[in-house]
């Protein structure tokens, strides 16, 4: 992994090897015993996390765009989430190659669920993880009773994928909000439409893992009472059913907690370090 220039507010961007093709930013830090890696969710971007990783100052801090999404258009879509997991697993071999440091990983939404799925599959390569609002319909909280093994009302999606990244924002964030981003913005957003159509649809599929067999330290995140009825349901139940884990709530935050509260959120994230830091 081989570093590039020092950009705005100390990212440096990182041409990656392994696995190919994969846009990473890194914020190091000299003699940093631990570093972090942040995963992104749908129609976002590791950028997206930069107000995060200035308020770690002292902990080496790594993200990258989701194979698909961004400067990582090149390599493809994802056709299921092991392939998201083996591209978060090839970042880290990348950073113990040349570092001594302790990882962990803190996912956003989707995010949340590609750094479950990693530390589930290799318990062994994270110190600790974080998810905040990991959706998770299978657990029968989206919109309706908990229980039934399917949620109802999933909203039909577009057959243009820049159209269905256009209603995701409006449906996300506002329809307002995405009549005041620029051309260049609206068009690069609609670009990531095949990658969130791949996220949306093998989420809406099986259930691709059992959270409670989790041996990994975590902890959940979630956002105050504004935030979605269901993700707040699905956080307070992995906090119930996943053997030590820990719920950390951002008051006042809605989903997108790492854009509107970065302060909080980099709480957060040290929380997660500390849960994976070894015991004196």
């Amino acid at each position: 992994m081989a570093l590039g220039h020092l950009g705005q507010g100390g990212i440096v961007t990182v041409p990656m090897t392994s696995p190919s093709g994969l846009h990473v930013i890194e914020r190091p830090v000299a003699d940093s015993a631990h570093t972090v890696v942040l995963v992104h969710g749908s129609l976002d971007r590791a950028e997206s996390f930069a107000r995060v990783m200035r308020r770690l100052s002292d902990v080496t801090t790594v993200a990258y765009d989701r194979r698909g999404y961004q400067q990582s258009r090149g390599v493809g879509v994802a056709a299921s989430i092991s392939t998201h997991v083996d591209d978060l697993l090839g970042v880290i071999r990348e950073i113990t190659l040349r570092t001594s440091t302790t990882v962990s990983a803190v996912g956003h939404s989707l995010g949340g669920d590609v750094v479950i799925a990693a530390a589930l599959a290799h318990p062994d390569a994270l110190a600790s993880i974080g998810a905040f609002e990991p959706p998770m319909p299978w657990l029968g909280f989206r919109r309706h009773d908990p229980g039934s093994p399917r949620p109802r009302g999933w909203p039909a999606m577009a057959e243009d994928p820049g159209l269905e990244a256009e209603q995701f924002f409006g449906r996300m964030v506002s329809p307002r909000a995405w009549s005041r981003l620029s051309d260049a913005g609206r068009a690069t957003r609609r670009a990531d439409g095949p990658a969130l159509v791949a996220d949306m649809t093998f989420m809406r599929g099986e259930q691709p893992f059992d959270v409670t067999a989790l041996a990994v330290p975590a902890v959940f995140g979630m956002g105050g009472q504004a935030s979605g009825t269901h993700h707040r349901r699905t956080v307070t139940w992995l906090g119930e059913h996943v053997a030590g884990a820990e719920v950390y709530e951002i008051e006042g935050a809605q989903h997108g907690a790492h854009l509107s509260h970065p302060d909080h959120f980099a709480t957060f994230v040290r929380r997660v370090l500390e849960r994976g830091a070894p015991v004196a």
